[in-house]
């Protein structure tokens, strides 16, 4: 059943979104508010403002005055509650929030993309509009507090096509369920297209057993400035709540949306391996080939004296010596991987570049792994394409490959070296 009310500058229609068993998050129910703006017509879509846990520091009103104001455009804002289980009774047999909110993989914001945002485009203002959303990431903002200001972030880390704008107040960056290493991760990815705010406050310790709540924010501002992010922060005493970012909200709208309709760009990292691999303006490039199946995914150091291949139940690959008669030996679980969500990663193809270092395409990204088996940097898959179809990754002099079992050739330009077959390349040394 929807509900719209009209209040001051806007509208806000109600509806209760029901997950079907075939939803990320099956059985689950959810209450969702859209603000409309009087200012939008229905004749172009709007920009997109999605607010966790429902509506947040008078956001409705904040809007209002920033869209007549002219320092944000015209926005269609989404506040939805997380999902809960109840029984035929009503009685909840699961509260889903953390699940959705503290998980660092891209289901909540594959949950917006499929279920929540076309049901969104379904409705009808009062005035008789159909809802027209951007599908443009440039155009869209996330914001949360909590555990949804951990569900904004990685929304948008996973999905800046979908999210380019994010506020973060009090976030979770803490030993939950693995945002904790968001912070290591942002500093061994590629940059990615966002504007990014951070708040906290030096009292928030909602719960110390998994962690100091704004020791975790500070670790992620510090790797965010590392990888040259566009991002600002509000440090302050406060503690576990709502009232600074209320406080704040307007301005941190206002800068949120400066400049659009100019989108955020990618910023310089100081990652060491990466600024020297990362070509400026290189994206991926496709065209359409035929490949034979994928053999099981291992690879050759360029001197064939050492061999690296994944082993059943865990995230590390093991690396073995060869001997002078081709027998593998000294086996010891050495390319520690990155996961985000705690489970047996993806891996499909493997391969090392001139200097040494492995390259492996995972779920997680293409993890490219130093002599010593530890990441030091991590590249984006093309988009659309997931880590189970490569079937081969292939690194040649300024470039790499990228083989899909769909018939897709993917190519992307960076500072690399093939490897030469039976030379070892310059040690790394113990690191």
């Amino acid at each position: 059943m929807l509900v719209v009310m009209t209040a001051g500058a806007h509208e806000i229609i109600k509806f209760h979104l029901a997950s079907m068993s075939t939803s990320l998050y099956p059985g689950t129910e959810r209450d969702v508010e859209v603000y409309v703006p009087d200012a939008y017509d229905g004749r172009q879509p709007a920009c997109l403002y999605v607010g966790l846990d429902g509506i947040l520091c008078n956001a409705p009103n904040v809007m209002d005055s920033l869209i007549a104001a002219g320092k944000m455009p015209v926005t269609i804002g989404v506040f939805v509650q997380p999902g809960v289980i109840k029984d035929n009774a009503g009685n909840v047999l699961r509260y889903n929030r953390s699940n959705e909110f503290d998980m660092p993989t891209e289901t909540f914001a594959r949950f917006l993309e499929a279920e929540l945002l076309p049901r969104v485009e379904q409705l009808t203002t009062a005035k008789g509009y159909r809802v027209k959303l951007s599908h443009r990431g440039s155009d869209a903002m996330i914001f949360g507090l909590s555990s949804g200001g951990i569900a904004a972030f990685t929304a948008s880390w996973h999905r800046p096509d979908l999210f380019s704008r994010v506020f973060s107040g009090v976030g979770t960056f803490v030993a939950m369920r693995g945002g904790n290493d968001l912070q290591a991760i942002v500093r061994k990815s590629e940059p990615r297209p966002l504007r990014i705010f951070l708040q906290d406050g030096t009292n928030d310790v909602w719960n110390p057993l998994f962690g100091h709540w704004y020791e975790g924010n500070r670790m992620l501002a510090t790797a965010l400035d590392f990888a040259g992010y566009d991002a600002r922060y509000d440090w302050s005493d406060c503690y576990h709540g709502v009232k600074r970012a209320s406080e704040i909200f307007p301005e941190v709208m206002e800068w949120m949306w400066h400049g659009w309709p100019e989108a955020p760009k990618c910023g310089t990292t100081q990652n060491n391996l990466l600024d020297t691999m990362l070509v400026a303006g290189s994206s991926w490039q496709a065209q359409v080939r035929t490949f034979a199946e994928p053999l099981e995914p291992c690879a050759i150091y360029p001197s064939s004296k050492i061999v690296a291949r994944p082993r059943r139940g865990g995230n590390c690959l093991w690396q073995y010596t060869i001997d002078e008669n081709g027998n593998e030996q000294n086996g010891q679980p050495f390319y520690w991987l990155h996961s985000y969500d705690n489970s047996l990663l993806t891996v499909s193809a493997m391969e090392f570049d001139g200097a040494g270092n492995l390259w492996v395409v995972t779920n997680a990204g293409i993890q490219i792994c130093d002599q010593n088996g530890r990441v030091r940097g991590i590249l984006m898959l093309p988009d659309g394409v997931e880590a189970a179809d490569v079937i081969k990754i292939v690194i040649t002099d300024g470039e790499i490959w990228i083989w899909s079992r769909k018939g897709i050739e993917y190519t992307r330009k960076l500072n690399v070296t093939a490897p030469t077959p039976f030379v070892t390349p310059k040690s790394q040394g113990q690191g």
